[in-house]
């Protein structure tokens, strides 16, 4: 026993453990490829059901069969909702016919990837579920209790926080209330961690004070167990419910290992069996924080606002980076709305939420701190100070780490001129840019000047809603420009110096309330057509509305100014110019538009067309091609659309120019100088 802990505490060997480690994920995650074994005309499955989610009128199955799916079912009816979950359980076995889908990958550049993140959980496919059939019923305990929690507690009033603190379970969650947590910086707060297991183990501990010490240890370890299999197997509940159990041995055997060697030792369990871990946001964040933590353990001292305050400021400075490369800005204000919400939720709303839970009769009390939580949050939300932190490369960010691990004083003031350095860095570009954004059926297009001078938008898209009854509608809502902001905020964009709105249906103008809200629009410009109730919306956000252009980087014309009361006809018609090239952004305008415009304009030789109402045989004429000659034609259409966009006439007519269709070649990029004319495309 002597003998096997000296080597255990040998220093060596943790050098040697971490070296191996490194070889065996990037092995494992990078050097082996896996595939799926499904053959992909197969359209019946059978597997076990281990999650269950609605969002609105959808299902959402994870199926554990020859392979993991993630099986989506569109309910028919309210009555087909109502019934469905007395009818569908965690554990049963489930039969399902439907087609198999390949996920894409992000289509508009630094967005999330849904497809490599389906990846590394060893996902391939999800399934589109015609009809289903359970086969045989649950009959594994921890099943049982995990059906039994989740259908009580969506029958609850605040069932989204119940299922995200009981459960770990986020669906429920609004888009708003999800949207300022993370705005915040305190989003972590929602996610089940070593905070809540502390709390946990707290009451646990509470009703098992009169057992012994060992057996104590060993009954709160096999409920952390049971606690962190109902909960889904989370990357942060794994490190905190193993750390928990180290932690025992090493007092029980008196290894003296530090609190960092321990969680080194947790890391190298989990990504032994499981390497892709290591892509996860919540191992990433988990892992970080808490080495810090432990690393700075000396300096977070003294009375308790004291410790809450450098708690809260290492917490902040080592989970910085991650964050800027997640969302590409930074809450300078989390570290003191931490200060607030962390002992709120950690002493409070949490333990409320488990003891209310078991007693009903408290539920209003949780309501009423839920709705304090919720008004203090969106308060935090709007006025804080967020600070725009482009995509971070991984010198700065290793660089950032250092400073951090060096620990010297005069060196805490690096860690700023870092970030400051990566703020500008974007700003030395001399090239121009203009990026055909891939959201859907709809347009929306950037350009932008060297040293980003001048930025202009032109389109925002918008997605064509259908009304829907309240059982249909789900927690989670989406814009279609978000993708679109998260990108501009990756470079360093945050403001617009035109909005420039083609015309006023919705695959157009549709998000330009949101692009609004969310950058800093200078200036929008309209077209001379009669003004719909989509325009009269973002005419009342007090934007100036304009059709000037005041710029030294591009010259834009708008080459039609008749008034038309129908949106198409009266569709701005973009000819934008800038060195040497010619840009033409046609927006939906139809033929007899076109005619128009080669009478009265002399264009020809143009570099790049923004093809016309997505290639429809409505526009684009072989008279207007021919005369405009095209090099390179860019259509913005949405995937399997149901307009058959883009048009068999409106290729042929574009024959002679190089097509790019943001439905195949996903956000098209073209950069641009004085020397070279490079395009790149984000295929899905």
């Amino acid at each position: 026993m002597r003998s096997l802990k000296t080597i255990l505490q040998y220093n060596k060997l943790f050098i040697l453990i971490s070296l191996f480690l490194c070889m065996y994920v990037f092995f494992f995650t990078k050097i082996i490829k896996y595939e799926s074994k499904l053959d992909e005309n197969k359209n019946v499955f059978e597997g076990v059901i281990t999650s269950i989610k609605f969002e609105g009128d959808r299902l959402v199955l994870d199926v554990k069969g020859e392979e993991r799916l993630i099986a989506n079912y569109y309910v028919k009816s309210k009555e087909e909702k109502n019934t469905i979950l007395d009818v569908i359980h965690h554990g049963d076995k489930i039969m399902l016919k439907g087609t198999l889908k390949v996920p894409f990958n992000n289509t508009i550049p630094n967005n999330f990837n849904y497809k490599k993140y389906l990846y590394n959980k060893k996902i391939y496919y999800t399934l589109s579920v015609d009809s289903y059939e359970i086969i045989n019923n649950n009959k594994n305990i921890l099943y049982k209790i995990k059906d039994k929690l989740y259908k009580k507690i969506i029958n609850l009033d605040n069932s989204d926080y119940y299922l995200a603190f009981i459960l770990g379970d986020k669906t429920l969650l609004s888009s708003e209330v999800y949207d300022s947590f993370q705005s915040n910086g305190i989003s972590h707060l929602l996610a089940l961690s070593g905070m809540h297991i502390n709390i946990l183990l707290l009451i646990i501990n509470m009703f098992l004070k009169k057992f012994k010490e060992n057996k104590r240890i060993i009954i709160t370890s096999i409920v952390l167990i049971i606690f962190l299999i109902l909960t889904g197997l989370t990357a942060s509940l794994q490190r905190a419910t193993i750390f928990y159990i180290l932690k025992n041995i090493n007092n029980k055997f008196n290894l003296r290992y530090s609190n960092i060697k321990l969680l080194f030792i947790v890391a190298f369990i989990i990504l032994f069996i499981n390497p892709f871990l290591i892509y996860d946001l919540g191992f990433i964040y988990s892992f970080v924080v808490c080495f810090g933590i432990f690393y700075y353990s000396d300096f977070i001292k003294g009375n308790y606002v004291i410790k809450l305050f450098k708690l809260s400021l290492v917490t902040f400075l080592f989970s910085m980076p991650i964050t800027i490369m997640v969302n590409y800005e930074v809450n300078l204000s989390s570290i003191f709305i931490n200060m607030l919400f962390v002992p709120w939720i950690s002493l409070i709303v949490y333990p409320l939420s488990l003891i209310s839970f078991v007693i009903p009769i408290l539920n209003p009390l949780f309501g009423f701190t839920i709705n304090i939580t919720n008004n203090l949050n969106l308060l935090f939300s709007k006025i804080s100070l967020i600070v725009n932190i482009p995509k971070l490369s991984i010198i700065l960010i290793i660089l950032f780490y250092l400073v951090l691990l060096v620990r010297k004083k005069k060196l805490y003031i690096c860690l700023f001129l870092i970030l400051i350095f990566g703020k500008v860095i974007v700003l030395f570009d001399k090239n121009y840019y203009v990026y055909f954004f891939d959201i859907g059926q709809g347009d929306s297009s950037v350009l932008v000047s060297p040293h980003q001078k001048e930025v202009l938008m032109i389109d925002t898209g918008g997605k064509i809603t259908y009304e829907k009854k309240e059982w249909q509608k789900s927690s989670k809502t989406y814009n279609v420009s978000d993708g679109v902001i998260k990108f501009l905020k990756s470079r360093g964009i945050t403001k617009l110096d035109y909005l420039i709105i083609s015309h006023g249906d919705q695959d157009h103008a549709g998000d330009a309330l949101n692009i609004i809200k969310k950058l800093n629009v200078k200036k929008v410009v309209l077209n001379n057509g009669s003004t719909n109730s989509l325009e009269k919306k973002i005419i009342s956000t007090k934007v100036k509305i304009t059709n000037n252009y005041n710029l030294k980087y591009f010259n834009v014309i708008n080459l039609n100014n008749d008034f038309y009361d129908n949106e198409n006809d009266a569709s701005l018609v973009n000819y934008i110019t800038f060195l040497k090239y010619k840009f033409l952004f046609m927006g939906d305008a139809p033929k007899n538009v076109e005619e128009k415009i080669i009478e009265k304009y002399n264009l020809f030789n143009i570099d790049v067309l923004k093809v016309g109402h997505h290639g429809s045989k409505t526009s684009s004429s072989k008279y207007f091609i021919d005369k405009i000659i095209p090099k390179y034609s860019v259509i913005s259409v949405g995937r399997n659309n149901r307009y058959g966009h883009p048009h068999e006439e409106a290729l042929s007519n574009l024959i002679n120019t190089k097509i790019l269709r943001t439905d195949n070649d996903g956000t098209i990029t073209f950069k641009i100088n004085k020397n070279k004319f490079d395009i790149g495309f984000c295929k899905p």
